[in-house]
């Protein structure tokens, strides 16, 4: 093909793989490489706009420097000088958008949106951590090749459109339905808008629908406001209910009670879908406190172990102690000296030897013998007592 016939002097055009509200695809052969790309052909209209322009411009160079599995990788960009039209050149996906796959097949089962899911997180996580924010997550934009590689495409776009003059928000990002409250409230968007969008196009490839079914961004902002969606695991049987509180988290009005960032969403989905996450008592209505909002997360089924108190370790433990006296029991008999008991008794055998002495002699006038008790006791009460003893002896004998 001559070379005046290629689309920007290199890329011949081939069919069309998709068309949108504010660009068409084609599938093209860039000659210069050899392989095919995808052209983006954005809107007649936009070329109008020369703040659009220059706005697209610095964002299609901020997701050309995005490199990452996940992402679509951007090639080139510019304007054609014989149509006027501002093009991009991205890589070939061969393959269908999550779209695609929903017209045709319905709706997903949990591990396999899980697995399209999670790879669009690190593709998120990717581009946020290198500060872009993708604006427009919808099925549309996610792509699955014959691999079962997801790839996230069209980054920079929206936010070159969505300040264009000539343009309708509804029409430049897509359905309404993926945009974030603080979106249709007309705040900026920010990772946490990119994680609401993740949040809606999660329950759409398991639920088969849209969480909020509106016609335009007033009704949209208006269903946000009043009430949480239904709850995913009520209108699937087959989504575990951890599974739908993940998602719930990202649906959160408020952008600081959803994921911290898309990795930790990417952890929380895989956990849901294992059965690991809070269950119990889950209400769709309720927000969580904003403390537990990062909270560790106990398994599904299972009741929260109490924790038990830290005890003081006792290395030698007390004896037990004895049980103290009652105040009616009679005190113990106190000891009497051994002294003062040895005296008494010493006191005792001399008044029986006396009064035997005496009642010996009454009785036996004639005796011969003289009761002698003129010996002197002296030494110690025990000597005194043998004493006392050996003048018994000596007078009775």
């Amino acid at each position: 093909m001559a070379t005046e016939q290629l689309f920007a002097d290199r890329y011949r055009l081939e069919r069309r793989l998709g068309v949108g509200g504010m660009a068409t695809v084609q599938l093209a052969f860039d000659t210069r490489l050899e392989r095919n790309v995808a052209v983006k052909l954005l809107a007649e209209h936009l070329a109008e706009d020369s703040s659009f322009v220059s706005r697209f411009r610095r964002e299609a160079l901020a997701a050309a420097r995005l490199v990452h599995p996940n992402i679509v990788q951007v090639f080139d960009f510019g304007t054609d000088v014989h149509s006027g039209r501002q093009f991009i050149v991205m890589e070939y996906v061969d393959g269908h958008s999550c779209a695609e796959l929903l017209r045709d097949n319905g709706p997903m089962s949990p591990r396999d949106a899980v697995e399209i899911l999670t790879q669009a997180c690190r593709g998120l996580d990717y581009a946020h951590r290198n500060g872009v924010v993708h604006r427009d997550v919808k099925p549309g934009n996610l792509m699955v090749n014959t691999d079962g590689v997801v790839k996230l495409a069209d980054f920079g776009i929206a936010k070159a459109a969505e300040q264009s003059d000539i343009t309708k928000v509804g029409s430049v990002l897509g359905t309404a339905a993926y945009l974030s409250p603080e979106q249709a409230r007309g705040e900026p968007a920010g990772p946490a808008s990119d994680m609401y969008a993740l949040g809606v196009v999660s329950y759409q490839l398991m639920a088969g629908r849209l969480p909020y079914e509106a016609a335009s961004l007033t009704d949209l902002a208006r269903l946000q406001e009043s009430a949480p969606p239904p709850r995913l695991s009520d209108e699937v049987r087959d989504v575990p209910p951890a599974l739908a509180a993940a998602v719930a988290r990202a649906l959160a009005r408020d952008p600081a009670r959803r994921y911290e960032d898309a990795a930790e969403m990417e952890d929380a989905l895989r956990d849901g879908l294992a059965g690991i996450g809070y269950t119990e008592g889950l209400d769709s209505t309720r927000a969580l406190p904003e403390e537990d909002a990062t909270r560790m997360l106990p398994p599904t089924g299972t009741v929260p172990r109490a924790r038990r108190p830290l005890q003081p370790v006792i290395e030698d433990p007390p004896p037990p102690r004895r049980a103290a006296p009652s105040r009616r029991q009679a005190p113990p008999p106190k000891k009497q000296s051994g002294g003062a008991g040895k005296w008494v008794a010493l006191v005792l055998v001399i008044v029986i030897v006396v009064a035997g002495a005496i009642g010996y002699q009454a009785l036996n006038n004639s005796g011969s013998k003289q009761v002698q008790l003129n010996e002197k006791v002296g030494g110690s009460v025990d000597d005194a007592v043998q004493s006392f003893k050996d003048l018994i002896d000596n007078n009775t004998r």
